[in-house]
């Protein structure tokens, strides 16, 4: 069966950001003749009100990406293949509302508002995701006015309490991998557990979860930042600009404990750091030591003495996507209030080059994130979020 007609509400072209190449902005090339996806069986077609923004969409756009030769320009190619392919509408957080569906899907589900969980999923497992792949990459994704996704992936989230823009602030490609790593490192109530990378969407993201589930975390960030991240539910927040000293700063911090867990995001140099504050003190763990990796920020490479992983028994763990069971969780955690949005700012669509620098310039007291949403709907899901003098 072919794709569904379009209704007669939606128009036949839309606008989009293409990302037209690798490099730099000047790649995202901004078109409003895009033609207009249609829903295939299974799919809804959604309206797009709003898309957050990810470190994956710099990184993908630029190849930052390399699995062995660390200066290949490539794609995301977990599957084999790279599925990048130009041009390509990226953006994977998207928040919208049905105004199609596709064969076999109920007409009842018209008008519902939204959350794509953004996996590409090689095959219909619920507790594995071995080929990684993402809306907005190898798919086209919601930096436009219109996407066809999965209906069993667009989950209704009401809760008029959060605005669209909030909503998608509250994405998978962020809240499912900071799960992803809890659950890959089997964290669990009472543990200690530093996050690294704290004021970014996935370290916000981390925090939250771990007080969900009765975890301790702890904040690795700038100063600058501790308040917020301790209102976000932070035990202590940890000064990155010096980890000359850092296992001492720990036991400050935990009563001399070591840390159970790292959930990181740096790397680099970093990471050997890290190690030594779940290690100093063996004797008093009742768990391995444990590092969910699931960014590089901080450097691309770490140099470790295998030693210390084999002798202390640290368990380390690669965390790129989750699986649907833990984006099911999620979207009930999100339905019932457990977990909010840490929105820092919504830019236009067409202003995705001005978002792309900011995000990559951003200052102090930067939390959270940016969100894109298309011009036609900035009015009502954009300007109230807008950076003050940008409206």
């Amino acid at each position: 069966m072919g794709a569904a007609p379009l209704p007669d509400t939606v128009p036949a072209t839309m606008a989009a950001m293409r990302l037209v190449g690798h490099g730099d902005v000047d790649q995202l090339v901004y078109d409003e003749t895009v033609p207009t996806p249609r829903p295939g069986a299974g799919e809804v077609l959604v309206k797009v009100t709003a898309t957050a923004k990810n470190n994956t969409d710099r990184k993908a756009r630029e190849g930052l990406y390399p699995t062995k030769d660390q200066g290949d320009v490539t794609s995301f190619a977990m599957g084999g293949s790279p599925t990048l392919t130009f041009p390509r509408i990226q953006g994977a957080d998207i928040v919208g509302r049905v105004v199609a569906v596709g064969d076999g899907v109920d007409a009842s589900r018209l008008g519902e508002r939204g959350l794509l969980d953004f996996n590409l999923y090689a095959d219909a497992r619920r507790d594995i995701n071995l080929t990684p792949d993402y809306y907005g990459h190898g798919a086209d994704g919601g930096f436009a006015e219109y996407v066809a996704v999965p209906s069993d992936q667009f989950h209704h989230v009401a809760n008029p309490e959060l605005a669209d823009a909030e909503l998608a602030a509250m994405g998978m490609c962020s809240y499912q991998t900071a799960y992803h790593m809890m659950t890959a490192a089997n964290v669990t109530a009472g543990e200690r557990v530093l996050v690294t990378g704290a004021s970014g969407g996935v370290g916000t993201a981390l925090i939250q979860l771990c007080r969900v589930v009765g975890a301790i975390p702890y904040a690795l960030s700038q100063p600058d930042k501790a308040d917020a991240l301790l209102e976000l539910g932070a035990e202590a927040v940890l000064d990155r600009s010096d980890m000359s000293d850092f296992e001492e700063r720990v036991k400050a911090v935990t009563g001399g404990a070591p840390l159970d867990a790292v959930m990181d995001l740096v790397g680099g140099e970093m990471t050997d750091r890290f190690i030594d504050a779940m290690i100093f003190d063996m004797s008093v763990r009742s768990t391995y030591p444990r590092l969910s990796i699931a960014g590089a920020s901080g450097g691309n490479v770490s140099e470790i003495m295998w030693t210390r992983i084999y002798l202390y028994q640290v368990q380390i763990f690669g965390v790129s996507h989750g699986t649907r069971e833990e984006a099911e969780q999620l979207v009930e955690w999100i339905r019932g209030g457990q977990l909010k949005p840490v929105l820092h700012a919504a830019f236009r669509l067409s202003d995705l080059h001005a978002a792309e620098r900011y995000f990559v310039h951003r200052g102090s007291h930067y939390l959270g994130k940016i969100v894109i949403v298309p011009d036609a709907e900035w009015d009502e899901h954009g300007a109230p979020f807008a950076l003050e003098g940008t409206q």
